[in-house]
């Protein structure tokens, strides 16, 4: 079997992997195992094919860092629903106290329940929240 017969075999494999999981990183693996075949095609030895599939592929991978950074989050994590699960979910409270505060149960166990600055009510009323942030063991809740 031919040199590039493995090359074109092996990008075919990252390709049906990369099909697989939806990585674009195999992908550009795989178009450095491309480069590989077209240097064995080209007549180069093992070590230049190794070393033009290694360029190609790995110049590949740090421009699609390069071009695709991650997605940072603008809120703050108290308030972001990725870095807390209860974020956006809702309760029940019965009544509410004096001080704009309450207790309530929530997953178990007991919480002090807040309103959130902008939406406070005179005098807040007992119904349906959800959860807007989460610090410590303190919710912040609007209405629903």
């Amino acid at each position: 079997m031919s040199d590039s017969t493995i090359w074109w075999m092996l990008a075919g494999l990252a390709i049906t992997a990369e099909l697989l999981t939806g990585t674009f990183h195999l992908l550009m693996l795989a178009l450095g195992l491309a480069a590989g075949a077209l240097a064995a095609h080209l007549g180069l030895p093992v070590t230049g094919q190794l070393v033009c599939g290694a360029v190609v592929g790995g110049g590949a991978v740090a421009m699609l860092q390069r071009v695709r950074p991650r997605p940072q989050s603008s809120l703050p994590h108290q308030a972001n629903a990725d870095v807390n699960l209860d974020i956006g979910q809702t309760l029940h409270v019965a009544r509410w106290e004096s001080g704009g505060t309450t207790q309530a149960q929530y997953r178990g166990a007991l919480w002090t329940i807040e309103l959130m600055p902008g939406d406070a009510q005179q005098p807040p009323s007992a119904g349906l929240y959800r959860i807007r942030e989460v610090e410590g063991n303190r919710l912040r809740v609007s209405p629903v």
